[in-house]
């Protein structure tokens, strides 16, 4: 930090000798008096080495004592000049001894008097006088040096408690300032609290003025569109405003001024403006509805004229849907126009748009044009529809009816689904099937016309009728069934397309509407003809063998008819049709019923040797297992087997029915109580299942007590009864011949027997009994 050199004031002296020349010379030069002289004593000597100039000094903050540094042994004649001189004048050298410090202080003193004497020429005490100055000079020279570094931080810190004391005086003065400020603020908002309250009423009443004058100007804005649309729509070239883009804008802008006329009831003129406007509203829908129609009348001959030239069917398709298409969608902005219309009366999907306006001129003009595009295509393809037509009767009778029924649906489905999508592109909706009468797909169903389209299947379904009404009743039930087998729900994401659930839409409303009613149709006069008129034969009455261990190959030929008719609605039919009280199902069975309780009368009339109440059993137990099977009539979740006796008979045991009495006096275990007889006229579809099985219990009730009462009879011997051993053998030979493949039956009926021959008995015993009594 600090330079040893700058302590090493007083150089080490050594001795020199004097330079001599020793050659002689003739001119010499004075000797320079800075020389020493030659004759001084000790020159040889080492001079004295000066001791620490300064004074130790006490204080402790100053640093560390610099320590003197040995110089090189070179003097100048200076200090011989000055050592000289000193000695003749008696203060060279002292004699007393004092300390290394004293005789420093000497040195630096000796030193400053011989510069001030050789430089100022004084006296000797004035030079003594120098050296003390000269020393306390030095003394604060070194201690500047040694604390120049402490002394620049010092000046530092100083200026900074300066410049900080500046800061703190100025933020007193602006404190100083603010505080009067504030004060003077609070002074004047005292003072202007009035002010700025009129000044906020002026504001909020400039405010309410700015909002009434808008108001006021917007409402101008609707009575003032009046000139402006009335010029466009009155001028001669009016008409030409339907290509036009701004057409859409004058329409939105004709339907606000309406609406906003009907909610101002109170404003002046407002009926006058009203009117006007509708009137307005009305004629440009008409232009549009004209010029629409204009264009259609433009494009259609050309392209029926080139359908009709055409032999390729392929060629003609081409013609009918996309050429078509394309020349009718090449105008300016018609088709816009009537899309945006059109849109303002029904959705994307053809519901009616719910508005605070009247929507019924639009939806009149909508309907309107509907019926004008569906009439042209009409007109234009029905050529092609009575060439599909032809076609597809010529199949039929030289090829095969499922055949050209198969093909000719989808090729009529391709149609509408052709038809659908240019339908789209014109109007800009999707028909929907909704059941909505002021939806759109309602209002082109309305359109009556010899071509299918979306909205009108009764072309392809009357084609079908003409053709399914003389076959067979199989044939019909062959093309509903594959109508809906075919067009069923997709297995798969990847079958399920636009077009297939197009086609499958098409497909369940030709078989909701029109199919399906033609199929029960042909089944009720199926009915009617093999079943409810079908002669009676007597030969038919008797049971014979079971054949085959079928069940059903002893059963009367009419009910065997009423099987095959179940079974072939079953196959046409899905499940959610014919489960749920099918009038179909209902219908055969009603039948079948009334057929076999007039065949159990006659049985009955004529004592043909059948019993008439196992007769009745047989048969009711045949139907029945028939629809659970077929898990037709409302039944479902049992097992399908043919066999369904046990379940029947849990149904009509007479402990599920009416409970186990054996206490009844006079009267049978199985009371039928207020239960009225069922016939064929008292059953209805609802509770169909029930009354067959309450039929069932009737018969079987009146077989069991009628061969009870006879073994109970045989047993007691009584007068004119067969032997027991006969009667049972009879019955053996009855049951093993009627259900010879059913054990089950078997012994269930000869359980209710016994069970008659047990109750009877028991009447007995309590009668005799009471008569004791």
């Amino acid at each position: 930090m600090y330079e040893e050199a700058w302590y090493s004031f007083v150089p080490d002296i050594s001795a020199r000798k004097p330079a001599t020349s020793s050659q002689p010379s003739v001119h010499r030069r004075k000797e320079s008096l800075l020389l020493q002289p030659n004759g001084v004593d000790k020159a040889d000597e080492e001079p004295e080495q000066l001791d620490d100039v300064f004074e130790e000094i006490e204080d402790t903050n100053t640093p560390p004592e610099a320590t003197l540094t040995k110089r090189a042994a070179s003097y100048s004649d200076f200090y011989h000049v000055v050592k000289t001189q000193l000695a003749k004048d008696g203060l060279g050298h002292r004699t007393s001894k004092g300390s290394k410090r004293d005789r420093s202080w000497d040195a630096l003193m000796l030193s400053h008097e011989s510069l001030a004497t050789s430089h100022h020429g004084v006296d000797g005490v004035e030079g003594i006088d120098d050296t003390a100055s000269a020393a306390d000079s030095l003394d604060d020279q070194l201690l500047e040096a040694s604390q120049e570094q402490y002394l620049l931080y010092r000046d530092q810190l100083a200026l900074t408690e300066r410049h900080l004391a500046t800061l703190i005086d100025d933020a007193d003065a602006t404190l100083t300032l603010l505080t009067s400020l504030s004060t003077s603020f609070r002074a004047v908002e005292s003072q202007t609290t009035s002010f700025q309250a009129t000044c906020e009423e002026h504001l909020t009443e400039q405010r309410r003025l700015e909002m009434l004058a808008n108001q006021v100007g917007t409402d101008l804005h609707y009575y003032a569109y009046l000139d402006s649309a009335s010029r466009r729509l009155n001028a001669p070239g009016a008409s030409r405003l339907i290509d036009d883009t701004a057409f859409g804008e004058m329409v939105e802008n004709l339907d606000s001024c309406v609406r906003f006329m009907n909610t101002h009831e109170m404003y002046r003129e407002r009926d006058s403006y009203l009117a006007r406007y509708n009137a307005l509203l009305t004629k440009a829908l008409h232009l549009l509805d004209h010029g629409f129609t204009g264009r259609l009348e433009k494009v259609s001959p050309e392209i029926a004229r080139q359908i009709a030239a055409t032999k390729s069917e392929s060629a003609r398709l081409a013609l009918a849907f996309g050429r078509f298409g394309e020349i009718l969608l090449d105008s300016y902005s018609l088709l816009p126009n009537v899309q945006i219309v059109v849109r303002r009366a029904y959705d994307e999907h053809g519901t009616p748009v719910e508005s605070d306006s009247d929507t019924g001129v639009y939806v009149n003009t909508a309907a309107n044009m509907f019926r004008t595009y569906l009439t042209t295509r009409d007109r234009d393809l029905k050529a092609l529809t009575q060439r599909d037509s032809d076609e597809f009767q010529k199949e039929a009778k030289e090829v095969a009816v499922e055949t050209a029924c198969r093909n000719y649906v989808k090729q009529s489905f391709e149609k509408v689904y052709n038809e659908n999508g240019l339908f789209f592109k014109v109007f800009n909706i999707e028909l929907m099937w909704s059941a909505a009468p002021e939806s759109a797909f309602q209002t082109i169903a309305a359109i009556h016309t010899s071509m299918v389209h979306p909205g009108h299947l009764a072309p392809l379904a009357s084609s079908l009728q003409s053709v399914l009404q003389p076959v067979e009743l199989q044939t019909v039930c062959n093309i509903v069934g594959w109508l809906a087998s075919e067009y069923s729900v997709a297995e798969s994401d990847e079958e399920d397309s636009y077009s297939s659930r197009k086609h499958r839409e098409y497909a369940a409303r030709l078989l909701v509407d029109h199919l399906w009613p033609f199929a029960d149709g042909k089944f009720t006069t199926e009915v009617t003809k093999s079943i409810s008129k079908a002669p009676m034969q007597d030969s038919a009455l008797k049971i014979g063998p079971v054949e085959n261990g079928v069940a059903s190959s002893n059963a009367y030929p009419l009910v065997k008819r009423a099987l095959e008719l179940l079974a072939m609605f079953d196959h046409a039919m899905p499940k959610e049709r014919s489960t749920m009280n099918s009038t179909v199902v209902f219908t055969i069975v009603r039948e079948t019923i009334h057929v076999l309780q007039r065949a159990e009368s006659k049985i009955k009339s004529q004592k043909m040797g059948t019993d008439p109440d196992l007769f009745m059993v047989k048969n009711l137990l045949i139907i029945k297992n028939e629809l659970v099977s077929l898990e037709i009539g409302d039944i479902r979740n049992n097992p399908p087997s043919m066999q369904h006796f046990g379940q029947i008979w849990d149904k009509i045991n007479p402990q599920h029915l009416v409970g186990f009495v054996s206490h009844i006096i006079g009267g049978s275990l199985w009371s039928r109580g207020s239960t009225p007889a069922v016939t064929a006229k008292s059953l209805t579809a609802e509770d169909m299942n029930e009354q067959l099985d309450e039929l069932l219990r009737q018969s079987i009730y009146a077989f069991t007590e009628r061969w009870g009462t006879l073994i109970n009879d045989s047993q007691n011997r009584k007068v004119g009864v067969k032997p027991i051993a006969k009667v049972e053998a009879e019955l053996e030979g009855m049951l093993h011949n009627v259900f010879s493949n059913q054990p089950e039956v078997i012994s269930k009926l000869k359980e209710a027997i016994q069970l008659h021959v047990q109750a009877q008995n028991e009447a007995k015993d309590k009668k005799r009994g009471a008569k004791r009594y």
